[in-house]
């Protein structure tokens, strides 16, 4: 894995990650690399999503229709992968079921199962089983040339929990809260051992070339505050306590990390006490009381609602200037993104004009 990759000529957001002063906030968004580009389908072709995550080449040429599409105006690549590789790694079929989303045909019923018994004895090589992703990370870090730095990213437990669990997306969650409640402490042996997995995926992808991860708690809001502290927030700090290790180890510069915790407006606190670098923001924080709670001991990183890309172009402005405005402008401690993923059915050029409008209202 890895080699030798052409200098860094675009390093902002690492700069930023750490704490650094930068002349304009770094910017990059949640599945930036997607369904809404006309070139995706194009890539894509007639190949099912994880086909598509399965093949480098493909992967990695999706990773960079983002890049090559707004040059000059966002600072990152994010691989083109998915969170459910973890799950698939530990033997459990997803599928990706056009229009509905991740599918699981056989979920996890209970701790009592055969399947939750077999999960927890296999012993998971990371590096085998997701080879296919550290050869995309690799292969996209020639294909871009130093031009903006790359980001690998996991899953964080609990979110994959919750889609092992249901089988899918949810609304109501029912069944993933009668595991935690019912079966806490089955829940918590299997939490801990997919954050170790996070650990070495991670790891292994920075290994690959990936320069900066992010860990996705998308269902972080489905938790009450104790709740929270019981089942996501251990395996969170495990993660970050335990990747630098793992990566000295393997004689890896550590990188920065970031985390994000959608919905747990509640814990930003500890999260910024949690040993990550970058502490991402949903859409329901105010931006300046997040500075006003991060007290500089994090980055931060959004939070746009990413239903004003719907809205036309003076939303998106007045979006903007309220962000900029409440980050304190962005030379320091904030890396432009929205607050959460790219949802279906973007103009691409309403996102490129919202990117145009962070360029305008931080321009020095």
């Amino acid at each position: 894995m890895g080699g030798d990759f052409a200098p860094l000529e675009n390093d902002r957001l690492l700069v930023a990650a750490r704490g650094g002063r930068v002349d304009r906030p770094p910017i990059w968004v949640m599945r930036q690399a997607g369904r809404y580009l006309p070139e995706y389908h194009d890539a894509k072709g007639n190949n099912d999503f994880f086909d598509c995550c399965r093949s480098p080449e493909i992967a990695s040429t999706l990773t960079l229709q983002p890049v090559e599409r707004y040059a000059g105006l966002i600072d990152a690549a994010i691989i083109f992968s998915d969170i459910l590789v973890i799950p698939q790694a530990m033997g459990m079929e997803v599928e990706m079921i056009d229009k509905k989303g991740p599918s699981f045909p056989n979920p996890l019923k209970s701790p009592h199962d055969a399947q939750y018994k077999e999960i927890m004895a296999r012993q998971v090589d990371v590096e085998k089983e997701l080879d296919y992703v550290y050869e995309a990370v690799t292969l996209t870090r020639h294909k871009l040339r130093g031009r903006v730095p790359l980001i690998g990213f996991c899953g964080a437990p609990w979110t994959l929990l919750c889609y092992m669990v249901e089988g899918g997306g949810s609304k109501i969650f029912k069944d993933v809260k009668t595991w935690i409640y019912m079966y806490p402490e089955e829940s918590k042996k299997l939490l801990q051992k997919m954050a170790e997995l996070c650990v070495e995926y991670l790891a292994l992808q920075v290994v690959a070339g990936a320069q900066m991860v992010q860990v996705f708690e998308s269902n972080a809001g489905e938790l009450s505050p104790a709740a929270f502290e019981d089942f996501s927030f251990p395996t969170l700090r495990y993660i970050a306590q335990h990747l630098p290790t793992r990566l000295a180890e393997l004689k890896q510069t550590p990188v920065p990390m970031t985390v994000f915790a959608k919905g747990a407006w509640y814990a930003l606190d500890n999260l910024c006490n949690s040993g990550y670098n970058v502490v991402g923001l949903d859409w329901l924080h105010d931006p300046a009381e997040a500075v006003r709670i991060a007290k500089r001991r994090v980055t931060l990183q959004g939070n746009a609602d990413p239903g004003i890309l719907y809205g036309g172009r003076k939303a998106i402005t007045q979006v903007v200037e309220n962000m900029v405005r409440g980050f304190g402008g962005g030379q320091q401690g904030w890396i432009v993104n929205l607050g959460h993923g790219i949802t279906p059915g973007v103009n691409p050029d309403d996102l490129k004009f919202f990117f145009e409008e962070v360029h305008r209202c931080t321009a020095q």
